[in-house]
């Protein structure tokens, strides 16, 4: 298990370079002079030049990449043009609230989905597994920038039973959690319902029911315990959506992440900020990825070996 963990980390390192340059290139890429974007059409020459001074870009290129490889290593990310300071202990300040939302986010996807698909797979083309569709279905359907403010029309307002907005407790998490955590739910139960039908059709679980264990047992034990793969998938892969979902639903809640912040950094066109948002954002995903690989490894030892 070392021996695999290090040799992910060792292909991990790369892919992170990568990551950090296409955020680096992001001031290339894009269109026009980003410093005059900041400043506005009306902002003085001298200002400009003071501005692209304070940000490094007359510098040459390859000397602005080093600086920022740098300046990375040592978790230094540049100050922020409208806050006035680091950006690092911005984003320090704001991860934890969207960390939470995500993982909140989950935790209702994964208590829906679960149960939900065990119970049609073993109720296959029954009345149960046509719920499970629908359910399924109207949760893939249903947008966030839909789902958040008609949950505060009826249960914040109308009903008057959580916060509008904020983040003031736990009673302000269960909002934004349903609403971000409605559309991975749909897709988990899809997920579910077919990885274990696909394993109650194995032969190892008809010899397990022959042997007179109970057919609860052998989905609990031993079915989903198998089609618990697939799903890891599902969940490793949505867990960068549900971050970038998190930025509407965060704006819709004014919940106090990084989405939130993402949307105010460039509306202040606080480039610094809005090009440390996207980093973190980018390397949260790049670990769940490298988590999701540590979890195969542990739910089927065979890919420890390969």
């Amino acid at each position: 298990m070392t021996a695999f963990l290090l040799r992910r980390l060792a292909q991990t390192v790369p892919i992170a370079l990568l990551v950090a340059t296409l955020v680096f290139s992001l001031i290339h890429l894009i269109p026009g002079d980003p410093v005059e974007m900041m400043l506005g059409e009306g902002a003085q020459r001298s200002q400009v030049e003071a501005l692209r001074h304070d940000l490094g870009l007359d510098r040459p290129l390859a000397t602005q990449y080093l600086s920022f490889l740098t300046g990375l290593v040592r978790a230094d990310l540049g100050m922020s043009l409208h806050f006035r300071e680091p950006v690092i202990e911005i984003l320090v300040r704001h991860y934890p609230a969207t960390l939470e939302l995500t993982l909140a986010s989950m935790v209702v996807a994964l208590l829906v989905s679960i149960p939900l698909g065990v119970l049609a797979a073993s109720h296959r083309n029954r009345f149960l597994d046509h719920v499970s569709r629908v359910v399924a279905l109207v949760g893939v359907s249903i947008p966030n920038f839909w789902l958040g403010p008609m949950l505060i029309l009826l249960f914040a307002i109308q009903l008057d039973w959580f916060p509008v907005s904020g983040r003031t407790g736990w009673l302000s998490l269960v909002l934004p959690a349903v609403t971000l955590g409605t559309a991975l739910s749909g897709i988990l139960t899809r997920m579910v319902r077919s990885s274990v039908a696909e394993e109650l059709e194995k032969p190892y679980m008809m010899a397990a029911l022959a042997r007179g264990l109970r057919r609860g047992s052998v989905l609990r034990i031993h079915a989903l315990k198998n089609a618990s793969i697939p799903v890891v998938t599902i969940i490793g892969l949505q867990f960068g959506a549900l971050l970038t979902g998190a930025i509407i639903t965060e704006t819709i809640f004014s919940w106090p992440g990084l989405g939130r912040l993402v949307i105010q950094a460039i509306r202040l066109r606080d480039y610094p900020l809005v090009q440390g948002s996207i980093l973190a954002i980018a390397l949260t995903y790049l670990v769940i990825n490298l988590i999701t690989d540590v979890v195969y490894a542990m739910l089927d030892p065979r890919i420890r070996v390969s």
